[in-house]
């Protein structure tokens, strides 16, 4: 029986490795209610997630999606994730007001009929809201798409084939066609940064890291606040939640139409500005400016967050609500309210300068982090403190391993 159950689950997974299911949701609620909705299915040709490690999440991050056989329930994929959605939860707006935003997430395609179920955390770490639905890959609505013409797509960095690298795609933002030699090389630049980093540096064999030239109608981003407006691929603008330097697009579905049918897991996306800003949200994309002064460490730091699902380490104690509280113990891997320390850095203290210094997740008091200074905490620091280095590493191997 255990041989017919693997033999399944392979049999069903043979068949994904040559296609990618894209399940678009919109996530939409107030501060205290959230609600999950399908809005499309979509395909297209390769799989460049993981194939080892497939049925494990790694981080519980602030929401999971899973695929499970209909016969035995038996996990095939699953994924775990944040939301620019669950960030606004924890604004003021959203005690006056409802508000939906747009979420994609990337399959293996099946061969047979699987549940799909996605869940939201709150900050406790309890579900805060679900959803399981069918998909029949035999749908005949769910539509296969290709990439965007006008895309031009460049290998920065050729590791090996897709199903046994991590796939990083770098996304230009506000570069006209006149501009992509520009972008091209600032691509370079971002690739050239986070490998000066630890462990990525030593690690680089497992990556692909490729450009992908979007021509945009305008140079430049949208910057709200100053009245200015742009015409670009994926609609970036600062003064996300109205915070000046908050660098995001909620048209997450553009984003993934210009990445069609290619091998892409991670997005980097680069906007052509100098004004200072970006953001970064776990496994969904790191947006930052490319020519700022300080480019270089903010594309890593922004990084550590989409790919590794650091958390921040500095603190201004300004937040409207917080998102940390002392009966709950952080997911990310370098914060600690001590709840569960031994889940954490315990078995690092007093090395290389590790230990436990108050101050981090945006307040001063309460939470912990490991190590003075970091790239998690000032842009001033050389690198990725012991305790980053090593949870940047783990899940390395565990999407490689």
């Amino acid at each position: 029986m255990i041989f017919l159950l693997l033999a399944l689950a392979c049999c069903l997974y043979s068949q994904a490795q040559s296609r990618t299911l894209r399940v678009d949701y919109v996530f939409s609620g107030t501060a205290t209610q959230a609600s999950i909705a399908v809005d499309e299915l979509l395909c297209f040709d390769g799989w460049a997630g993981r194939t080892v490690n497939t049925g494990q999440v790694h981080l519980r991050g602030n929401g999971q999606i899973r695929m499970q056989a209909v016969s035995d329930s038996t996990v095939l994929y699953a994924n775990s994730f944040s939301t620019l959605f669950q960030e606004w939860q924890a604004t003021e707006e959203a005690t006056r007001i409802s508000k939906s935003f747009e979420n994609t997430f990337l399959l293996p395609m099946p061969e047979q009929a699987v549940d799909v179920t996605i869940e939201l955390y709150d900050a406790h770490g309890l579900p805060s809201a679900s959803l399981t639905h069918r998909v029949d890959p035999s749908d005949i609505l769910i539509r296969s798409i290709g990439g965007p013409s006008g895309r031009v797509v460049k290998e920065l960095l050729t590791s090996g084939p897709a199903d046994k690298c991590i796939d990083v795609a770098i996304v230009a933002e506000g570069y006209t066609s006149a501009e992509m030699d520009t972008f091209f090389a600032d691509a370079q630049g971002a690739v050239d940064a986070i490998l000066s980093h630890e462990p990525f540096g030593s690690l680089k064999d497992r990556f692909n890291f490729r450009a992908v030239g979007l021509p945009s109608q305008d140079s430049g981003v949208s910057v709200p606040r100053k009245g200015l407006w742009k015409s670009t691929p994926l609609h970036s603008q600062f003064d996300t939640f109205y915070s000046d330097r908050y660098l995001t697009t909620l048209h997450i579905k553009d984003l993934h139409d210009a990445l069609a049918g290619m091998p892409y897991e991670h997005i980097i996306i680069l906007a052509n500005t100098d004004t200072y800003g970006g953001g970064g949200i776990f496994n969904s994309y790191t947006l930052t400016t490319a020519h700022h002064a300080q480019f270089r460490p903010v594309v890593v730091h922004e990084f550590g967050h989409s790919f590794a699902g650091l958390g921040d380490e500095y603190y201004y104690d300004d937040q409207y609500s917080d998102m940390y509280f002392p009966d709950s113990e952080p997911w990310e891997q370098n914060l600690t309210t001590k709840v569960d320390f031994a889940s954490k850095w315990q078995d690092m203290m007093g090395k290389d300068g590790v230990g436990l210094y108050e101050g981090g997740g945006y307040v001063s008091k309460g939470v912990w982090r490991g190590s003075r200074d970091c790239r998690m905490k000032t842009n001033a620091a050389p690198a990725f403190c012991p305790v980053c280095q090593r949870a940047i590493e783990r899940i390395i191997r565990f999407y490689t391993e």
